[in-house]
């Protein structure tokens, strides 16, 4: 892979949707690990499905969209909110050290 370039990450989807793909693709992996399978399924289809990563500053960082537990109310999983606010908090966690590690890019801190 080429060097990342900041300036190409503006327009990500274009420039770099392999990473992207394999960066949540892993977090994804990680997750089923530590969470229910269905639990992180549901959010990966119904929340993440619409977040948006985003490069400032040197760190990644991962956007979600607006109300995730009314998203997550059709899923048929059950899940309380402090669960899923956890699950979320080290989902993105996870997704943004992905991130960092596929394009090496080292995380300032």
């Amino acid at each position: 892979m080429a060097a990342f370039d900041p300036e190409k990450f503006e327009d990500k989807y274009a420039n770099y949707f392999a990473e992207l793909q394999r960066a949540y693709k892993n977090a994804f992996e990680t997750m089923r690990e530590s969470y229910d399978s269905d639990l992180i399924h549901a959010i990966d289809q119904l929340v993440l499905n619409e977040s948006e990563p985003f490069y400032d500053d040197g760190t990644f960082r991962v956007e979600l969209p607006d109300e995730p537990a009314e998203r997550m109310e059709g899923s048929g999983v059950p899940v309380d909110d402090e669960t899923l606010a956890a699950a979320l908090d080290d989902y993105v966690a996870e997704i943004e050290a992905e991130l960092h590690r596929v394009f090496g890019v080292d995380r300032e801190e």
